[in-house]
């Protein structure tokens, strides 16, 4: 599990923002992330995504029974 830098997410919020105490402790950090101008990173993969890496990337066959 990672630790959140607190600290730094309250200066963030509370200095950067402007906000209260009792407005920060209610965000998720999905809404503080993008009240900072944060997206949240890239999207998760999906299925398309899956299937060009699988052809990009083929398994190799070793000889084993996986048909």
């Amino acid at each position: 599990m990672s630790s959140f830098d607190w600290s730094g997410l309250m200066r963030a919020g509370l200095r950067g923002l402007g906000l209260k105490p009792g407005d920060f402790w209610q965000l998720t950090p999905v809404e503080l992330m993008l009240m900072l101008g944060r997206d949240g990173g890239d999207a998760p993969l999906n299925r398309a995504r899956l299937t060009e890496l699988a052809q990009a990337f083929p398994d190799k066959d070793k000889g084993g029974s996986n048909g």
